[in-house]
């Protein structure tokens, strides 16, 4: 893979600039941040439905008899319990006990997988891959090629079902399947996404991009629709508690700390099996939570935590405030004896040690 210093530009990018985005750099991109504003982006999603370009994102093709093998070794979770049209989130463990990154993984059929990873991440990956076939499996780059879009929301089925003879309202979550979507043949539907509010993740070739993106925002016109950025997929996921990687998530942080356990299957050999079960078996040091502020102010990453006594014991990893509860919430490393429910500790804010109490996540919960 050849490294490339120069900003890209997703298949969509003129369509936000039509739509008047905040554009800035991401990951290597230029991406939509903004469009009408966050607050409203964020709502129109939780209520409606939203439509995010996420064509930054990397994907992988493995194909072969050892397909599976590769993935095993360099996955924490048990793709073996894969059938075709099943998705499943697992993290590529490093060997010193922290995370290369987190991914999905799709199996297409018997053989053949599909890998999509962190746009900041996707040489990083590609090279950990390479450097751990010990089968020469067949892998093909297909992310420059690919156009990624996300339309989440409760109105998103209601949409997709005028495009498409896909049955998508009976589609489990973390299935997907093969269909035509407004006469664009091959689009892979999948009934995943990053934001808590359900929906689908539409993977197709970059040619089909303006055809496609059109087509949606024309569909989706009479449930309120609306392009929403980076900056309202950022506080709907971690509404939820989803780790962002880079944040909550890094090479130095393990899937155990992480609260990431039910995605580490010790039932198979792969990379630092053993020293993650021994992080299970023993307990770790740290351990990620989510919190919510008493006191009134707004956490941010990279901020100091503290106990009652004025101890130092964590770092906040994501934090904002929630548009859907209204109130300051965070999530970020603590030690492990302050990691129980209900715990108080205390957020570095400016000069002020501001009180907060960890709570379970998620934060957000869907209305029934």
């Amino acid at each position: 893979m050849e490294t490339n210093t120069q900003v890209k530009r997703t298949p969509f990018y003129n369509k936000h600039v039509e739509a008047h985005a905040k554009i800035l750099p991401f990951a290597g991109y230029e991406m939509p941040i903004t469009y009408s504003g966050v607050i409203e982006e964020h709502e129109c999603v939780r209520q409606r439905a939203g439509l995010f370009d996420v064509s930054h994102m990397g994907e992988f093709i493995l194909r072969g008899p050892h397909a599976l093998d590769l993935i095993q070794k360099t996955t924490s979770n048990d793709a073996s319990k894969l059938i075709d049209g099943k998705v499943q989130y697992s993290c590529f463990p490093n060997r010193q006990g922290g995370i290369v990154d987190d991914l999905l993984v799709y199996r297409i059929k018997e053989d053949q997988y599909m890998l999509v990873v962190n746009a900041s991440n996707i040489e990083k990956d590609w090279n950990w891959l390479k450097e751990n076939d010990e089968w020469n499996v067949e892998m093909e780059d297909i992310s420059e090629r690919t156009a990624l879009l996300a339309l989440q929301g409760p109105k998103a089925v209601d949409i997709l079902k005028k495009l498409t003879q896909t049955d998508v309202a009976s589609m489990a979550y973390y299935t997907f399947e093969r269909g035509s979507l407004n006469d664009t043949p091959n689009v892979l539907i999948s009934a995943t996404g990053y934001t808590g509010a359900g929906g689908f993740e539409l993977y197709f070739d970059q040619s089909q991009a303006s055809k496609i993106w059109d087509a949606i925002m024309e569909a989706g016109n009479e449930f309120g629709l609306q392009p929403a950025g980076l900056a309202a997929r950022d506080t709907l996921r971690l509404e939820m508690g989803f780790c962002l990687y880079g944040n909550d998530i890094n090479d130095n942080t393990s899937p155990i700390e992480a609260g990431l356990g039910w995605i580490t299957k010790f039932t198979k050999e792969f990379i630092n099996k053993d020293a993650l079960l021994n992080q299970k078996t023993e307990g770790v040091k740290q351990k990620l939570v989510a919190f919510e502020l008493v006191d009134k102010g707004v956490p941010r990453k990279d901020y100091l935590i503290y106990n009652s006594e004025g101890s130092e014991i964590g770092i906040v990893t994501s934090g904002t405030m929630s548009p859907s509860t209204k109130k300051a919430i965070g999530m970020g490393y603590v030690l492990s004896e302050y990691s129980k429910l209900e715990s108080d500790i205390y957020v570095a804010v400016r000069d002020k040690k501001l009180k907060a109490v960890v709570v379970k996540l998620p934060f957000y919960k869907q209305p029934a």
